[in-house]
């Protein structure tokens, strides 16, 4: 993944080397916004499952994550409160290294959609510079990857978790950003959904640990 830790490092020079269009005391950080995001994703078996005795077993896929949020900001001041939704995709997969299978407790499968609903809250750390937490709640499915010889299975692996993060928003101008975040998610609920007239299968528990960092460029209205 060292083409995307170089994106992630140009965005942030960038961000750092752009002129500060934002003035003293004018209101940078509200209203609506859409961005595009990227960056490094990496999905490990919890603790509850770790696979420690066999240590061939990698417990982990990752991979390039890629897609789109909107949000909407109010700043109060030298607070800023706001709501945001996300959808993204990974290109993570499980894998086979020298003819051994490096899976996680899942199977053969690989990232699917990824859905995001939450509320973020910051300080302007300068009247161009946001410094942020957020929270909230993700589903994510696991596509898995499996055929007979002649049938190609369509089945997903349907997750629900809870989402935490923190990071650093730049106004490039007052109608334009860059931000740079770490998040982490958990899923602990799952479904099995299939293809066709089957019904879902019933939830049952799971432990998946999932870590991101990412860039984001973006326009605000």
């Amino acid at each position: 993944m060292k083409k995307t830790f170089a994106l992630l490092a140009g965005l942030s020079l960038t961000a750092i080397a752009a002129p500060a269009f934002a003035q003293d005391g004018e209101t940078t950080f509200t209203g609506p916004r859409v961005e595009g995001i990227i960056g490094y994703d990496i999905t490990n078996a919890g603790s509850s499952v770790d696979d420690d005795a066999n240590q061939d077993n990698d417990q982990s896929i990752d991979g390039l994550m890629y897609g789109a949020a909107v949000g909407y900001d109010v700043d109060l001041g030298g607070v800023v409160l706001g709501a945001e939704a996300e959808y993204t995709n990974s290109t993570a997969k499980t894998e086979f290294e020298n003819g051994d299978f490096e899976g996680f407790g899942f199977g053969n499968v690989r990232a699917g959609r990824d859905l995001y609903f939450g509320a973020r809250a910051g300080v302007k750390a300068a009247p161009d510079m946001l410094l942020y937490v957020k929270g909230g709640y993700t589903n994510a499915k696991f596509d898995i990857l499996s055929n007979d010889g002649t049938t190609e299975f369509n089945q997903d692996i349907d997750t629900d978790g809870f989402r935490v993060g923190a990071g650093a928003e730049y106004a490039i101008s007052p109608s334009s950003f860059i931000k740079l975040e770490y998040r982490y998610s958990n899923y602990s609920k799952a479904e099995i959904d299939f293809d066709g007239d089957l019904p879902d299968s019933d939830r049952f528990d799971v432990d998946l640990d999932r870590h991101q960092v990412v860039a984001s460029y973006g326009f605000r209205f």
